[in-house]
């Protein structure tokens, strides 16, 4: 079964978002720089490494894109591409700038 990102199922005039970003596991080294950048963006998935997430406060509920299945999770990878509102960009580019394993991914 594919799972869909909720970004790829909004026009972005009805998401309120200005961006999508995502992670590229394979490159992620698991510093976590990320979310000490943005934590309203990226969570831990639990196995050393990152994932992207959207957050209930801006879009009513949390969808953690860590590759699991159920409510609340989402793909990983390019799949899973969280919607970035856009009082959070600033934050997103630098996590994207900071990032010592240049995995993260910013679509505007």
């Amino acid at each position: 079964m594919v799972r869909r990102s909720p970004a790829d199922s909004l026009p972005k005039s009805e998401g309120n978002y200005v961006a999508t970003v995502w992670i590229d596991v394979d490159e992620c080294m698991g510093a976590g720089t990320c979310s000490q950048i943005a934590p309203q963006v990226f969570q831990a998935r639990g196995d050393g490494l990152w994932a992207v997430k959207e957050s209930a406060d801006y879009f009513g509920q949390t969808v953690v894109f860590d590759g699991k299945a159920g409510d609340g999770h989402g793909p990983d990878g390019p799949e899973g591409r969280a919607r970035v509102p856009e009082e959070l960009l600033e934050l997103v580019y630098e996590a994207v700038e900071e990032c010592p394993g240049e995995c993260v991914h910013v679509e505007a």
